[in-house]
């Protein structure tokens, strides 16, 4: 796409057109400085133009969504597996170890919720390698707070609008619908309905700054259209007014829950006390429908993505389904450990020889986590010879080709970018007891950063939303 070579009053017209749009269909974020307040907003930080895409890759994307679902929870369930894959890790990643400990004592009180509810993310980005093919890697699946459904939801139109303005009707055509929102609110919904109280709530669990706010309301939009209640709260509010009945029912301020909705929990600093990790406990041990539940959110640790990558460990999930295994294998890019031991040791000299080829990936959500280059070596050398090598993971470095387009954030001087991109694809899940209740892929978000960057997403301040432009 040729956006470079439009005429520069042509750009500021339909960027400014553009941020309009946006703004009325509701693309919006709060600000840095008031993050807290809905006084003053800005939109949401978002691509000028739709990025090409590969109509292949993005549809094989969306085909494997429905097996992610199924993987994840089947290995949500499998004790075995998750003992054995994060066996190291706790040793020496305390967050993760304690996530575990719940996880155990859950296990060994039996549980209690009978509905499990899934809302994952899948990100991939397009590996090209040198003969100018393309391949779909993912790079990690989110289990838990897998945000931009919402402000996802209200992209297209915004780009049809600009692609019409620009004279390119048949490329307007070629933006696809798209409601994560809708499909994220439907399983919430199912879940909720399963509880089986009208008067019971989905409570969002949310953190102290709320910048994304927005993301969240229209999903919140959703469920009121439904007649289902819905509160706000943080893990102060549980801590301090939540309790268990003696049937394990959940109350917050009086208000009984059906539905946890984790908005937050994915990083130690979430947990500012004591009390938090105590209210997470609560929570688990409720009859609520928790998203995700504690066994899901270890599923999303970059250790058991590695752990899968090893040869065999799909067919524990899929023994007789092996096209199951070839799609979603397909999707893998290399994986390596980094546990002691002659096969940790390898590792560890493959990236010290050559770091650039590589990325060096903690047990962290949240973006603005990974390591790249010098700083690979920086960390390795420093954890060398010890267990706390075992708190990383190494991950081939996926090399999608740039594009260029205009990024548009608030303050930003209009100007072409180099760009990379990466595709999200939304799944969700309803299980009651053994039975899958529902099982589908409900839309995507498109991602895309300056080629600068190595790392972060849009709620960090690196990435912007975007759109494929599907070829």
């Amino acid at each position: 796409m040729a956006q470079g070579i439009l005429d520069g009053d042509l750009i500021k017209q339909l960027a400014d057109v553009a941020k309009d749009e946006a703004l009325l269909q509701g693309i919006l974020m709060r600000t840095k400085e008031d993050p807290n307040s809905s006084e003053l907003v800005t939109y949401a930080p978002f691509t000028l133009f739709p990025s090409p895409f590969p109509k292949a890759a993005f549809l094989q994307g969306l085909a494997v969504q429905t097996h992610y679902n199924t993987l994840v929870d089947k290995i949500s369930q499998d004790t075995d597996f998750l003992q054995e894959a994060l066996a190291s890790t706790i040793e020496v990643d305390e967050f993760t170890a304690r996530l575990f400990k719940i996880h155990q004592q859950i296990l060994k009180e039996g549980g209690s919720q009978s509905v499990v509810l899934g809302l994952n993310r899948s990100d991939y980005m397009l590996d090209q390698k040198e003969d100018k093919t393309s391949s779909l890697k993912q790079i990690e699946i989110n289990t838990i707070a897998a945000s931009f459904g919402g402000l996802s939801s209200r992209t297209p139109h915004v780009h049809r609008c600009v692609l019409k303005l620009a004279g390119r009707l048949e490329e307007s055509r070629l933006i696809l619908d798209n409601n994560p929102a809708a499909g994220l609110a439907g399983a919430i919904i199912k879940a909720w309905e399963l509880y089986g109280s009208e008067r019971a709530a989905v409570m969002f669990l949310v953190e102290e700054v709320m910048i994304n706010i927005f993301d969240h309301r229209f999903i919140e939009n959703e469920l009121r259209k439904r007649n289902v209640p819905t509160i706000r709260k943080q893990f102060d509010d549980v801590a301090k007014t939540g309790s268990l009945d003696q049937d394990k029912r959940l109350f917050v301020d009086g208000t009984e829950v059906a539905v946890v909705y984790f908005r937050t929990g994915y990083m130690p600093q979430n947990y500012i006390s004591e009390e938090s990790w105590e209210a997470r406990l609560m929570m688990e041990r409720s009859l609520a429908a928790k998203c995700p539940d504690i066994h899901t959110h270890l599923v999303g640790t970059k250790k058991v993505q590695q752990v899968l990558a090893r040869p065999g460990v799909l067919e524990r999930f899929f023994p007789a389904q092996p096209e199951v295994v070839q799609q979603i294998r397909a999707t893998f890019t290399g994986l390596y450990t980094l546990d002691m031991g002659p096969e940790g040791d390898r590792t560890e000299q493959m990236a010290l020889a050559e770091p650039e080829r590589f990325v060096l990936k903690p047990q962290r959500e949240g973006g603005g986590n990974n390591l790249y280059g010098s700083d690979i070596i920086q960390v390795l050398n420093a954890v060398r010879g010890t267990p706390e090598r075992t708190a990383y993971i190494l991950m081939d470095k996926i090399s999608p080709a740039t594009v260029q387009n205009y990024l548009l954030r608030r303050d930003a001087v209009l100007k072409v970018s180099h760009c990379l991109s990466e595709l999200g694809v939304f799944g969700v899940y309803v299980r009651q007891g053994r039975e899958m209740l529902m099982n589908e892929c409900v839309g995507h978000l498109l991602r895309t950063k300056s080629s600068e960057h190595s790392d972060g997403g849009v709620a960090a301040g690196v990435a912007v939303l975007d759109n494929p432009l599907l070829l």
